[in-house]
């Protein structure tokens, strides 16, 4: 695409990167009452069955996942005009899904920055290894991604990594407003938590939050991980990198069905997002289907996302993601002598 175009396209989006303030006032109106009524049904219904409240628990972890999106359009300043209004939601939005705002604000603006980069690898992504860095990479560090890349550890143990972990620890060199934001929200999760324990027994809060946080832990892992891994993804070195094409090639649009698009936030519209993050959740799909060069970005839908578990590698010589044997193969093929280490 021509530095013309780009900049054509660019126009194209623009119109629909401001935020309106009923759409965002409805949107916090359908998702987090809804939530907390979910919540507390989750508990009465306990006396009836437990089957029940884990049932409604892993509904309302489909909510969590769209307070999410909100915290998400916060962090860029997309979700109301006035940045103190982002702020404070944004901070509100993080104690409820566990997120501390200042700090996954920083790292996910690095990640917009630096998607498909292959010299820049590192924040605020998911962790992805050529073939040739696998192979020459020693045992332990092939054996630790072996490990994060397998779908029981990425999708099982890494909810519970994520929040427990992750999302509780600052940086070192963070700034102090982002180390106050990170103990504010831990210590109101702390007081949140204890205020529930208390009213309602810890064991009763454990059966309701513990799906809700490993649910909705699992939804958001794969979201980020199936919307830049797919056959058709984009990743380049940094002479060769384009912002663009990172974001049209290298973010899928993920077709899901009305149902889960709600859910999702509209974030399945990922090539727009990247384009341009201030381009609220709710205005995605518009500008998707009002911008005819955005259509062209790769189509994944729930099936064909599946395939996306056994993506291993990015082959820098074939353009594609690679399984650990389809890896060995191609390397055997180059190097006739190869042995793994």
């Amino acid at each position: 695409m021509s530095k013309q175009n780009q900049i054509n396209l660019r126009k194209q989006i623009a119109p629909f990167e401001k935020s309106n303030v009923k759409t965002s006032v409805k949107q916090l109106v359908n998702t987090i009452p809804p939530f907390i009524l979910l919540w507390v049904a989750a508990y009465y219904s306990l006396e009836i069955s437990y089957w029940v409240s884990l049932a409604l628990s892993i509904i309302a972890s489909g909510f969590v996942v769209r307070i999410f999106i909100i915290f998400h359009d916060c962090c860029h300043q997309s979700f109301f005009k006035s940045r103190k209004a982002n702020d404070i939601l944004g901070t509100i939005t993080g104690i409820i899904t566990l997120f501390p705002y200042e700090k996954w604000k920083r790292d996910h603006s690095i990640h917009h920055a630096t998607s498909s980069n292959l010299n820049k690898r590192g924040t605020g992504d998911i962790w992805i290894m050529t073939v040739e860095e696998y192979i020459n990479a020693s045992f332990w560090v092939r054996l630790q991604y072996r490990l994060y890349r397998n779908p029981l550890v990425m999708f099982g143990l890494g909810p519970a990594y994520l929040f427990l972990v992750s999302n509780r620890f600052n940086r070192k060199g963070a700034r102090k407003k982002e180390r106050i934001n990170t103990y504010v929200t831990n210590v109101s999760v702390i007081v949140l938590y204890t205020l529930l324990c208390l009213a309602i027994g810890w064991q009763a809060f454990l059966m309701i939050q513990l799906p809700i946080m490993f649910v909705s832990g699992l939804l958001g892992i794969w979201l980020f991980y199936v919307q830049h891994q797919f056959e058709d993804s984009y990743f380049e070195e940094e002479e060769n990198w384009d912002y663009v094409k990172a974001a049209i090639d290298g973010s899928s649009y993920y077709k899901l069905p009305k149902l889960l698009q709600w859910v999702t936030g509209n974030i399945g519209f990922h090539h727009v997002h990247h384009l341009s993050p201030k381009v609220p959740n709710y205005h995605l799909e518009k500008a998707h289907d009002s911008t005819p060069p955005l259509q062209q970005a790769t189509t994944i839908t729930l099936r064909s996302s599946l395939k996306a578990l056994r993506f291993r590698l990015w082959d820098e010589s074939s353009k594609t993601f690679v399984g650990f044997q389809e890896a060995k193969i191609l390397v055997e093929k180059s190097q006739p002598s190869f042995q793994e280490k």
